[in-house]
């Protein structure tokens, strides 16, 4: 039971990035913001694995162009258009359009040949991208072909091409590494890569004028949002199973609507909650384990 409870909450906390990252980017720049959140975050996971009593392993040479490009993919792009979309997106809107991660992976796997796209997962992947359009334009769709996609949706699009290039690289890179090497290790490419950002944003000489309620924000992200919500979420893996253990993560922006509602005083449109629908129930079943067929004995 235990292990349910860690999972939801890990959902809370997930849901409660988009908070904290509208929160701080009011008074941070998109690279400052991620480049603080993954400084905390990356000594978190070096204290976690000095705990376990674990040494990192050294790179091999084939393994380093991989781990760059995780690096580089779910760290630093996929939180600099984090940041920057959070800026000009409502975070309920915003978790709505990351939710799209999972049917867009499914998608991008099914191209690539590496997955086959069943009959269940496209009617998903449908359905999540008519969500996401309905959310989009704000309850008219068909707006999208007037007036295009707004800069700040455009942004957060961003994170979902970010992330599905660091999951589908990331199945490569774990055949060698443990998702939380593998993981220590793109999170110090992406801090490096978000520190030279930051220093081009000005931050040395600026991080005084920093508001309070933002470095709340970003120790939120860096400890509780990636740090703990990792370890919670693949001590449930580990636990239960990848397959279900996924299904929790449908309650990501359920949880980041109500938050924001809560917290930011953000409105819930009817046009959010008939796409919120549409793009959660994709995702389920997107995410829904085909099941395997019995061999009856002769």
């Amino acid at each position: 039971m235990q292990v349910y409870f860690k999972l939801v909450l890990t959902m809370v906390l997930w849901g409660g990035t988009f908070i904290a990252a509208r929160v701080a980017g009011q008074s941070m720049q998109p690279f400052s913001g991620a480049f603080c959140r993954f400084a905390i975050a990356s000594f978190c996971l070096f204290l976690l694995t000095h705990r376990q009593g674990r040494r990192l392993p050294p790179l091999k040479p084939h393994q380093i162009p991989w781990v760059l490009l995780l690096g580089l993919s779910g760290v630093f792009a996929y939180n600099f258009f984090f940041f920057a979309g959070l800026q000009q997106v409502p975070a309920g809107r915003a978790s709505l359009i990351v939710a799209l991660n999972p049917s867009m992976i499914a998608l991008c796997a099914a191209l690539l040949r590496q997955e086959t796209l069943t009959q269940l997962r496209g009617l998903g992947i449908a359905l999540s991208l008519g969500g996401a359009a309905i959310v989009i334009g704000r309850g008219n769709p068909l707006a999208l072909f007037a007036d295009g996609v707004g800069a700040g949706e455009a942004l957060i699009l961003g994170c979902v091409a970010s992330w599905v290039i660091y999951t589908l690289v990331g199945k490569r890179v774990m055949q060698d590494l443990s998702p939380l090497v593998a993981t220590t290790y793109a999170c110090w490419v992406g801090t490096i890569a978000l520190a030279v950002g930051a220093i081009g944003e000005g931050f040395l000489q600026k991080w005084q004028q920093v508001a309070p309620a933002a470095w709340w924000g970003v120790l939120y992200l860096g400890i509780l949002g990636t740090a703990i919500g990792f370890v919670w979420y693949y001590e449930g893996i580990q636990r239960i199973g990848s397959a279900r253990a996924s299904i929790f993560i449908n309650l990501v922006p359920v949880f980041a609507i109500a938050l924001a509602a809560l917290f930011l005083d953000e409105p819930i449109s009817l046009s959010l909650i008939a796409g919120g629908c549409l793009v959660i129930s994709g995702v389920y079943l997107t995410n829904r384990p085909t099941p395997t067929p019995k061999i009856q004995k002769g």
